[in-house]
């Protein structure tokens, strides 16, 4: 979901477009870059064309041909996000890059949208959290899961692309602009949640434990074991990291624990498992709350604007729409406090 542009009618990543590239054309160019052979098979995708590539001796990977738009230091910053990771914490289950026959981290392919980076990685087995049956068990291991990431990417000291990521919850208040898209229905709810977050803004300014995070860790993102669906097997989608307060990267995910009728158990697992391996400071927790209303609020605004302007990808947009709604209303009124009944070890903070 990168965008590296302020919250406006701007082209960016995920607004471009550009000529859809036939399966067997991305058979040949990964024949041609990477000597192997192999069938490949389209994807969803938001902001560039996916493909599953199995070699012709079974092995399976993912090639990733960028949109037109794409910056290419976005890429690099997340290629060495993942060979950070694989160097720094080798147990965290992230794809690896492949190389190319002359050792690249990829190639440039020339198309008539212009030039598109196209990347192999490898693939990871298992099932998208969510088409799996959900439990507390599973929301405290992806709790745990996040945080043994944050420590991988502690000391990675990549540096982001210029320009702001519209998903970064540090530029909440750049959404002002993208309100008047959001139904009327809803408006007033969203705009109470920037208030809010203006409101906040000076200590949120003030946290000082900040890093490299992931940004977007949802249920698409994170692959369980089939046989164990409640045991982490992948970690998927580097698209969106920035630097910004370690927190931030706790609310984006504990956002997707809330939409369901037993949020507050499975809430409470995940924190609980975030906890038993990395402590929340106190300032933190003091914030949690709000920044997780900021990133829901956030999902509503985004994808009500997206889907005005894209309707042809309406269903892809808005598949965490309603759960974003929900998760909202939920959490309306929770406090510091609420959060510490739903885990207790967080008072331990």
């Amino acid at each position: 979901m990168t965008q590296r542009a302020p919250a406006t009618e701007k082209t960016d990543s995920l607004s471009a477009t550009w000529s859809a590239t036939a399966p067997g054309d991305a058979e040949a160019a990964v024949a041609a870059v990477y000597g192997l052979a192999g069938t490949a098979r389209r994807l969803s995708s938001e902001r560039d064309e996916t493909f599953l590539f199995i070699g012709a001796d079974g092995g399976a990977f993912v090639l990733k041909i960028a949109n037109p738009a794409e910056d290419p230091a976005a890429l690099e910053f997340q290629d060495g996000a993942l060979l950070h990771l694989a160097a720094a914490a080798p147990a965290v289950p992230v794809p690896r890059i492949v190389p190319t026959k002359d050792g690249g981290r990829g190639h440039t392919l020339s198309t008539p949208d212009g030039p598109r980076i196209m990347r192999l990685l490898t693939f990871l087995d298992g099932e998208l959290q969510h088409r799996t049956p959900a439990s507390p068990a599973q929301s405290r291991n992806v709790g745990r899961a996040l945080a043994e990431l944050g420590l991988g990417l502690a000391t990675y000291d990549g540096r982001p692309p210029a320009g702001k990521l519209l998903w970064d919850i540090s530029h909440m208040l750049d959404l002002h602009a993208l309100t008047g898209h959001v139904a009327p229905e809803r408006r007033a709810q969203v705009e109470t949640v920037l208030a809010e977050f203006a409101r906040a803004l000076p200590a949120i300014k003030g946290l000082t434990r900040r890093q490299i995070i992931h940004n977007d860790f949802n249920p698409h993102n994170i692959l369980l074991d089939p046989a164990e669906p409640a045991q982490v097997a992948g970690i998927i989608d580097f698209g969106d990291m920035v630097h910004a307060p370690l927190v931030n990267d706790l609310a984006v995910a504990l956002s997707y624990h809330l939409s369901t009728d037993d949020w507050a158990a499975r809430a409470g697992a995940f924190l609980a498992g975030f906890q038993s391996a990395r402590n929340l400071e106190p300032a933190e927790l003091d914030l949690l709350p709000l920044l997780t209303r900021c990133r829901l609020a956030m999902s509503i605004i985004i994808a009500e604007w997206r889907s005005a302007r894209f309707p042809e990808n309406r269903d892809y947009i808005l598949r965490n729409h309603a759960a974003a709604r929900r998760g909202l209303h939920n959490i309306a009124d929770l406090t510091p406090a609420g959060l510490k009944k739903l885990a207790p070890n967080l008072s331990e903070a």
